[in-house]
């Protein structure tokens, strides 16, 4: 080979190399950009994909709590509800309670009352009729003294007539000798007309265990409800030994 042709044979192979070089690094460069911009778009992409699922997640919590407070809202209504209807009937069933004792009370109160009118009736002297007394009748109450001229003054402004006094003049001689401080100390009964308790006569005064005419004012208002009159109270007294 000649030393011409050399010479053109190696610039021939440089200027080869360098232009494959030169394309080489041409190809290289736009590859790498297009490598960038892939990288860029992927970045994009992966960016967007990220904030999706981050508002689907978002969303899904919210849905999530939302519902959990509309679950709880039921519940704490049905309670509530639960409480207004048990509480109701609480009130209810203490209504009825309070009219089946209202009537229970007024159902005692009535059967005690007809027990008393009863037992009364059951201690009234069977003649319905004025018991006359066959004795000497006084012709005033000033033929007497103490607590028996009380007792016959007291009488006559309680309507009685004077013909009524021998009978509770005998009667309460035979319960207490008309003494108003007797006391039975067996039966706890006291005064001039022996109330049982004694303390039966403060419907006729305060002083009811000192004052004679106090004493005779109940004894008399006594008589006159349960028996009608002197007579009749002593004609029982005499029938059963008590009045």
């Amino acid at each position: 080979m000649s030393p011409l042709w050399s010479r053109y044979g190696v610039r021939s192979a440089s200027v080869a190399l360098l232009l494959t070089g030169v394309a080489g690094g041409v190809y290289l460069s736009q590859d790498r950009e297009i490598q960038q911009q892939s990288v860029s778009a992927q970045a994009e992409f992966n960016a967007s994909l990220a904030e999706e699922q981050y508002v689907k997640s978002r969303h899904a919590e919210y849905t999530r709590v939302h519902a959990q407070e509309v679950e709880s809202e039921r519940i704490a209504a049905d309670k509530a509800a639960e409480a207004a209807k048990a509480a109701a009937k609480r009130a209810a069933a203490a209504e009825e309670s309070a009219s089946r004792k209202a009537e229970r009370v007024k159902a005692e109160a009535e059967a005690k009352k007809a027990a008393e009118e009863a037992e009364a009736a059951a201690n009234k002297p069977k003649n319905s009729g004025t018991v006359a007394f066959d004795g000497p009748i006084p012709a005033s109450c000033s033929e007497f003294s103490g607590n028996r001229a009380t007792g016959c003054a007291v009488m006559l402004t309680q309507g009685f007539g004077i013909d009524q006094f021998p009978c509770l003049n005998k009667l309460w001689a035979k319960e207490s000798g008309w003494s108003h401080t007797a006391l039975n100390s067996s039966s706890g009964a006291y005064g001039i007309p022996q109330a049982l308790p004694g303390g039966k006569m403060a419907s006729a005064g305060s002083d009811w265990e000192t004052n004679p005419a106090t004493q005779i004012e109940w004894g008399l208002g006594y008589i006159k409800g349960r028996y009608g009159t002197p007579c009749e109270a002593w004609a029982h007294s005499q029938s059963v030994g008590w009045y």
